[in-house]
């Protein structure tokens, strides 16, 4: 049998369909992609692999724990004397002598001025003879009725007599006794000639000069002597923020501070070397002001603390059993309310209303608002977006700059890296 020859319509067309065959596995080679790949998962069949997104922004946080701390209030106030004693004249007459030196430290009953006591000597002296005087009528008085007493029992005078002698005799005593009251009162006059200090401290300057006239109609102020060591100070505190913590402390949240002490800051922002103990507070609220007044007694040894000097009281009222520390940064202060971001756990970021209660250290004290373990954002307030998770990283505080390493300054450190040639 014969092999049949190829159809020529056949083989014409298999020689058109080979160039283009080539031209598509050649196409496929180029491309990288074989045929039949599906295309990138989460993109539109036909359209190119979408971009994956962004990580979350960082934030800093810190970790809230639970602690007990003392609560300090700073309140103004004033320093006084413990005791200030005014130095008067108590008989009139001419000042002689100024026996103190001004600003100097007196003893109790220490001699400060004197007055002109001649007049008072004089009436000493006369009462001392109208005492001499009635003495001796007493003695003649005694005698008489000491010899009617035998006399009128034996009928030898009259009872009328013998009274007279008696009562004669006991106006005699009476006489001796003004007599004696005389004595007593013009060597007073003497005593007060000579003014003395009534207290111990330091006296300021004299309020009148020798030459002048004295206690003539009113006892003159001659001096002032004020006793500076102790010393107190006078200080306010709000009468509402007083019953604020007395509810807390009824309520539990608070605990009254056993410790009374307290603390001085200076006008100059130092700190008193001593501590001083908390005294009373004033049962009643001025008007005006809306304050209670409360004192406190500080030793006062080398006498740096002068009267009417403005200080600050740092006094430790009450204790929080559960307060948290948070970084001044990390609150958001507003007039209406003071809150903190907090990330939950699914990285989200929620505004929390706070309660604060003064700073210690540097860092507020929150009473009400925060459990234990939550994370508070500290830095990073401008990467929140919406309700877009952040991731949280610890907060690590910067280091408080020191003289060997003075903070960094831009500009100078652009003048020494320029060449001296390319500065001005």
């Amino acid at each position: 049998m014969l092999a049949s020859a190829p159809h020529p319509h056949r083989s014409l067309k298999a020689k058109t369909l080979l160039p283009w065959v080539a031209i598509s596995l050649l196409s496929s080679l180029l491309c990288g992609c074989p045929s039949g790949t599906p295309p990138a998962s989460g993109a539109a069949p036909g359209a190119p692999g979408s971009a994956s997104a962004p990580p979350p922004a960082e934030v800093s946080v810190v970790t809230t724990a639970f602690a007990k701390v003392a609560l300090t209030s700073e309140l103004p106030g004033r320093t006084e004397a413990y005791r200030v004693a005014q130095v008067r004249a108590r008989v009139a007459g001419i000042l002689l002598k100024n026996q103190f030196t001004e600003g100097s430290d007196v003893t109790a009953d220490q001699a400060l001025f004197q007055i002109d006591a001649a007049p008072y000597k004089a009436a000493l002296s006369s009462a001392q003879a109208n005492w001499a005087k009635a003495q001796a009528n007493l003695t003649q008085a005694q005698a008489q009725a000491e010899r009617y007493k035998p006399l009128v029992e034996a009928h030898a005078i009259s009872q009328q007599e013998y009274v007279s002698a008696v009562a004669a005799f006991k106006q005699a005593q009476a006489d001796v006794a003004v007599a004696q009251a005389n004595i007593d009162t013009a060597q007073l006059n003497v005593n007060y000639a000579a003014v003395r200090s009534p207290i111990a401290g330091r006296i300021g300057r004299a309020l009148v000069t020798e030459g002048a006239l004295v206690g003539q109609g009113e006892a003159t102020p001659l001096a002032l002597v004020q006793q500076i060591d102790p010393m107190y100070v006078n200080f306010t505190q709000s009468a509402s923020e007083v019953m604020r913590l007395r509810s807390d402390m009824a309520s539990g949240k608070l605990q009254l501070s056993r410790a009374a002490q307290v603390h001085l800051v200076l006008e100059d922002g130092s700190v008193y070397p001593h501590t001083g103990q908390l005294l009373f507070s004033d049962l009643t609220v001025d008007a005006g002001t809306g304050q209670v007044t409360l004192r406190a007694k500080f030793p006062n040894p080398k006498a740096l603390l002068l009267p009417g000097m403005f200080v600050r009281i740092q006094s430790q009222q009450a204790t929080a059993a559960q307060a948290v520390l948070l970084p001044q940064q990390a609150v958001l202060r507003s007039g209406e309310s003071d809150s903190v971001k907090v990330v939950a756990s699914d990285g989200k970021v929620q505004t929390r209303k706070v309660k604060l209660n003064g700073q210690q250290g540097g860092q507020w004290i929150v009473l009400e608002g925060l459990q234990a373990g939550e994370q508070v954002v500290v830095e990073g307030f401008q990467k929140i977006k919406g309700d877009a998770p952040v991731k949280p990283v610890p907060w690590t505080p910067a280091p408080a700059p020191s003289a060997a390493n003075p903070p960094s300054n831009p500009a100078a450190k652009a003048a020494a890296s320029t060449p001296a040639a390319a500065r001005p």
